[in-house]
Protein backbone atom coordinates (compact mmCIF):
# COMPACT_ATOMS: atom_id res chain seq x y z
CA UNK A 1 0.00 0.00 0.00
CA UNK A 2 1.18 3.50 -0.86
CA UNK A 3 2.06 5.80 2.03
CA UNK A 4 2.90 9.36 1.09
CA UNK A 5 5.27 11.41 3.20
CA UNK A 6 6.56 14.95 3.46
CA UNK A 7 8.29 16.02 0.26
CA UNK A 8 6.42 13.63 -2.04
CA UNK A 9 4.64 15.03 -5.08
CA UNK A 10 0.88 15.00 -4.50
CA UNK A 11 -0.71 12.67 -7.08
CA UNK A 12 -3.15 14.34 -9.44
CA UNK A 13 -6.70 13.02 -9.78
CA UNK A 14 -10.02 14.12 -11.22
CA UNK A 15 -13.30 13.57 -9.38
CA UNK A 16 -16.87 14.86 -9.47
CA UNK A 17 -18.09 17.25 -6.79
CA UNK A 18 -21.44 17.43 -5.07
CA UNK A 19 -22.21 20.27 -7.51
CA UNK A 20 -21.64 17.98 -10.53
CA UNK A 21 -18.41 19.81 -11.40
CA UNK A 22 -15.28 17.88 -12.21
CA UNK A 23 -12.21 18.92 -10.27
CA UNK A 24 -8.63 17.83 -10.74
CA UNK A 25 -6.00 18.52 -8.12
CA UNK A 26 -4.21 20.38 -10.93
CA UNK A 27 -7.09 22.91 -10.83
CA UNK A 28 -5.68 24.03 -7.48
CA UNK A 29 -2.13 24.52 -8.81
CA UNK A 30 -0.34 27.38 -7.02
CA UNK A 31 -2.79 27.08 -4.12
CA UNK A 32 -2.14 25.58 -0.72
CA UNK A 33 -4.60 22.76 -0.03
CA UNK A 34 -5.79 20.73 2.95
CA UNK A 35 -7.05 17.47 1.43
CA UNK A 36 -8.88 15.09 3.72
CA UNK A 37 -10.37 11.65 3.14
CA UNK A 38 -13.35 10.54 5.22
CA UNK A 39 -15.37 7.30 5.16
CA UNK A 40 -19.06 8.24 5.08
CA UNK A 41 -20.99 11.48 4.65
CA UNK A 42 -23.56 11.83 7.39
CA UNK A 43 -21.96 9.43 9.87
CA UNK A 44 -21.47 10.93 13.33
CA UNK A 45 -17.65 11.11 13.25
CA UNK A 46 -17.50 12.35 9.64
CA UNK A 47 -20.09 15.00 10.42
CA UNK A 48 -18.08 16.14 13.45
CA UNK A 49 -14.94 16.30 11.29
CA UNK A 50 -16.66 18.26 8.50
CA UNK A 51 -18.17 20.72 10.99
CA UNK A 52 -14.72 21.22 12.55
CA UNK A 53 -13.32 22.09 9.13
CA UNK A 54 -16.30 24.37 8.42
CA UNK A 55 -15.97 26.15 11.77
CA UNK A 56 -12.30 26.80 11.04
CA UNK A 57 -12.56 27.61 7.34
CA UNK A 58 -11.67 31.25 7.98
CA UNK A 59 -8.54 30.22 9.89
CA UNK A 60 -7.43 28.04 6.97
CA UNK A 61 -8.26 30.79 4.46
CA UNK A 62 -6.31 33.32 6.53
CA UNK A 63 -3.28 31.03 6.24
CA UNK A 64 -3.91 30.72 2.49
CA UNK A 65 -5.36 27.19 2.40
CA UNK A 66 -8.30 25.70 0.51
CA UNK A 67 -10.06 22.72 2.16
CA UNK A 68 -11.19 19.75 0.05
CA UNK A 69 -13.01 16.68 1.40
CA UNK A 70 -13.04 13.34 -0.43
CA UNK A 71 -15.24 10.33 0.32
CA UNK A 72 -16.52 7.25 -1.50
CA UNK A 73 -20.09 8.58 -1.28
CA UNK A 74 -22.08 9.33 -4.41
CA UNK A 75 -22.81 12.90 -5.49
CA UNK A 76 -26.37 12.86 -4.10
CA UNK A 77 -25.16 11.81 -0.63
CA UNK A 78 -22.57 14.61 -0.72
CA UNK A 79 -25.23 17.15 -1.70
CA UNK A 80 -27.35 16.13 1.28
CA UNK A 81 -24.27 16.21 3.54
CA UNK A 82 -23.37 19.75 2.40
CA UNK A 83 -26.93 21.05 2.76
CA UNK A 84 -27.64 19.50 6.15
CA UNK A 85 -24.36 20.80 7.60
CA UNK A 86 -24.05 24.09 5.68
CA UNK A 87 -20.57 23.19 4.42
CA UNK A 88 -18.66 25.80 2.43
CA UNK A 89 -15.82 23.79 0.94
CA UNK A 90 -15.42 21.39 -1.99
CA UNK A 91 -16.67 17.82 -1.48
CA UNK A 92 -15.52 15.22 -4.00
CA UNK A 93 -17.06 11.83 -4.77
CA UNK A 94 -14.63 8.91 -5.17
CA UNK A 95 -16.82 5.77 -5.35
CA UNK A 96 -14.10 3.79 -7.15
CA UNK A 97 -11.50 4.82 -4.52
CA UNK A 98 -9.29 6.24 -7.29
CA UNK A 99 -7.84 9.16 -5.32
CA UNK A 100 -8.01 7.14 -2.09
CA UNK A 101 -5.63 4.55 -3.57
CA UNK A 102 -3.24 7.19 -4.95
CA UNK A 103 -2.90 8.69 -1.47
CA UNK A 104 -2.82 5.43 0.48
CA UNK A 105 -6.17 6.29 2.04
CA UNK A 106 -7.85 2.98 1.13
CA UNK A 107 -7.59 -0.38 2.82
CA UNK A 108 -8.20 -3.40 0.61
CA UNK A 109 -10.41 -6.29 1.76
CA UNK A 110 -11.67 -9.49 0.20
CA UNK A 111 -15.21 -10.55 0.97
CA UNK A 112 -16.68 -13.64 -0.68
CA UNK A 113 -13.80 -13.54 -3.15
CA UNK A 114 -14.55 -9.96 -4.14
CA UNK A 115 -12.18 -7.05 -3.58
CA UNK A 116 -13.64 -4.15 -1.60
CA UNK A 117 -12.16 -1.05 -0.01
CA UNK A 118 -12.66 1.04 3.07
CA UNK A 119 -11.40 4.54 3.74
CA UNK A 120 -8.44 5.18 5.99
CA UNK A 121 -9.23 8.57 7.55
CA UNK A 122 -6.32 10.64 6.25
CA UNK A 123 -5.34 14.29 5.91
CA UNK A 124 -2.72 15.94 3.72
CA UNK A 125 -1.36 19.47 3.61
CA UNK A 126 -0.14 20.41 0.13
CA UNK A 127 1.86 23.46 -0.85
CA UNK A 128 1.27 25.49 -3.99
CA UNK A 129 3.77 23.35 -5.89
CA UNK A 130 1.80 20.14 -5.23
CA UNK A 131 4.27 18.89 -2.65
CA UNK A 132 3.09 17.16 0.48
CA UNK A 133 4.19 19.07 3.54
CA UNK A 134 2.21 16.94 6.00
CA UNK A 135 0.61 13.50 5.72
CA UNK A 136 -1.55 12.03 8.47
CA UNK A 137 -3.04 8.53 8.37
CA UNK A 138 -5.60 6.99 10.75
CA UNK A 139 -6.38 10.51 11.86
CA UNK A 140 -8.19 11.18 15.14
CA UNK A 141 -10.72 13.94 14.47
CA UNK A 142 -10.42 15.28 18.03
CA UNK A 143 -7.71 17.92 17.93
CA UNK A 144 -7.07 17.43 14.22
CA UNK A 145 -7.70 21.06 13.25
CA UNK A 146 -5.26 22.43 15.83
CA UNK A 147 -2.63 19.92 14.72
CA UNK A 148 -3.09 20.90 11.07
CA UNK A 149 -2.83 24.59 11.86
CA UNK A 150 0.33 23.91 13.91
CA UNK A 151 1.81 22.07 10.92
CA UNK A 152 0.86 24.97 8.64
CA UNK A 153 2.46 27.43 11.07
CA UNK A 154 5.73 25.43 10.92
CA UNK A 155 5.78 25.75 7.12
CA UNK A 156 5.89 29.56 7.17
Amino acid sequence: MVRLTKGDVAPNFELESDEYKHYALADFKHQNVVLYFYPKAGSSVCTLEAKDFQNNLERFAKEGYTVIGVSPDDVKALQEFRESNDLGFVLLSDPEYTAHKLYGAAKEHFKDGEKTYETIRSTFVLDGEDRIVFAGYDVNVNGQIDELLEQIEKIK
